[in-house]
């Protein structure tokens, strides 16, 4: 009997050292605040998922990340490609989560509280009238990225550079984006107090939504139902019906009811609440991980084909926005060689997903071996081409320009706030090669990669 009570209280003290252990673990999304699925969400992620210490402390920058390869390095330009912040639902996806929410209160039964809830407390408060527009998250999302910048660039996004000129704002015309960009002034304005002055920006839709002016990229592709074959290859495909069986399951609704567009909505119920609200609502217990990932998937196939690698159009038709960023750079690397103050010292640039994705697949990043295809979803499991950790709401690509002394200029890239590897420059010092090198590489595109000539719609044989 002794030592059965021995062997009771050696089980009851493990137990606890274990569960201390796997406490002091803990992951954010162990949090029951934080849907299990929240890494999924593709273009609907919140960027404290990419970035989870920013739960912690969204203002925490770790300087050394930067770690330039000399100690005299100084940061001379900061181009920084952002994208609107958290918004509502496009009125488009608004009719799809009215028309399953419908679905839901008038037919689903069962007795899980999360269902009650969803049929007794939770109302459709999303509005048609919303159509995209940026929330109070979404302010805040570029209030704290101007600020955590400022504090990682000091020397270059400084109130005395602000007020001086040097730092410029260029923005698409959609209400998210300059009411994201009159944001991130906001949190610069905020931070250094500054209340008698005013900052400009410029719109500038011919670099921020340069696809809505390439005919050839609307006509081949955007307009295009037969350019997304894939992506509805696989929305009606096993695993996706799977997702929606197994909703209809859990709603006790006959399988028929529940199409590919109501799987989404589902998905974008949950997303959209978590992302505007911080909120881990009962839509989220629709799905499990597994649901999510195909879910994903399904985003990322569309992206792919619309926006990245699928179609060689869909990177052309940022030459534009590539063009202007290297003359930036250039402008910038000359004045400096020539001894002048470099007049324009941060270029903050505010668009959309679609602005970013083409951008960095004309760059060569997270260009897997295969393509991404309705049938190879199980073997894309490790795939780079994931727009959950590319592009959440406020995705920024930045690039910063150094002068390491002695003619020697160094440009480091970042995504998130994170450095990144130019794909193909992976030998040189760390994440910043040689300025020279970088132009080298990109070479090809900087003689060519001429937006008028890829966006008609007709080529000449001799451009082909």
């Amino acid at each position: 009997m002794m030592q059965i009570n021995i062997w009771k209280i050696l089980v009851v003290h493990l137990s606890i050292i274990i569960g201390f252990s796997c406490s002091l673990q803990r992951n954010p999304e162990d949090n029951p605040d934080i849907p299990a699925i929240a890494k999924y969400f593709s273009t609907k992620g919140r960027y404290e998922e990419v970035n989870p210490h920013l739960i912690e402390d969204v203002l925490a920058v770790n300087r050394s990340i930067l770690q330039p390869p000399y100690a005299q390095c100084r940061e001379i330009h900061l181009t920084a490609i952002i994208r609107h912040g958290t918004r509502y639902p496009t009125t488009k996806n608004i009719k799809k989560m009215q028309k399953f929410y419908d679905l839901v209160k008038s037919r689903a039964s069962g007795k899980e509280s999360w269902l009650r809830e969803i049929q007794t407390q939770w109302t459709m408060w999303y509005t048609e009238d919303m159509d995209g527009r940026l929330v109070q998250k979404g302010v805040n999302d570029h209030k704290h990225l101007a600020v955590r910048l400022s504090k990682l660039f000091p020397s270059l996004i400084s109130e005395e550079k602000l007020r001086g000129g040097f730092i410029k704002f260029i923005t698409s015309s959609k209400h998210r984006c300059v009411n994201s960009t009159l944001s991130f002034k906001a949190g610069l304005t905020e931070l250094w107090d500054i209340k008698d002055k005013e900052f400009d920006h410029a719109v500038n839709d011919a670099l921020m939504r340069f696809f809505d002016q390439c005919t050839r990229f609307l006509q081949e592709v955007d307009n295009n139902p037969s350019a997304v074959t894939e992506v509805d290859k696989f929305r009606q495909g096993p695993e996706m019906r799977r997702v929606q069986e197994k909703i209809a399951d859990r709603l006790s609704i006959p399988y028929n009811a529940i199409t590919d567009d109501m799987a989404e909505a589902a998905f974008y119920l949950c997303a959209y609440e978590f992302a505007i609200k911080t909120v881990n609502s009962p839509w989220c217990r629709l799905f499990d991980e597994v649901d999510a990932q195909v879910l994903e998937y399904a985003n990322d196939l569309k992206q792919f084909w619309k926006r990245g690698y699928g179609y060689d159009i869909n990177s052309k038709s940022s030459c534009i926005l590539f063009h202007d960023v290297f003359s930036r750079l250039d402008q910038a690397a000359n004045e400096n060689k020539s001894g002048q103050q470099v007049t324009e010292a941060v270029t903050v640039q505010i668009g959309h997903a679609e602005t970013l994705l083409p951008l960095l697949t004309l760059l060569g990043f997270f260009k897997d071996s295969e393509a991404l295809t309705s049938t190879n979803y199980a073997t894309q499991t490790h795939r780079s081409f994931r727009t959950s950790h590319m592009l959440p709401y406020a995705a920024n690509l930045l690039l910063v320009l150094y002068d390491c002394g002695g003619g020697d200029l160094r440009l480091q890239p970042l995504l998130n706030e994170k450095p990144v590897t130019f794909p193909g420059l992976t030998d040189q010092k760390a994440s910043m090669p040689l300025y020279q090198d970088v132009r080298e590489h990109y070479g090809e595109l900087l003689r060519g990669c001429d937006f008028e000539n890829e966006c008609q719609l007709f080529k000449h044989p001799s451009e082909m």
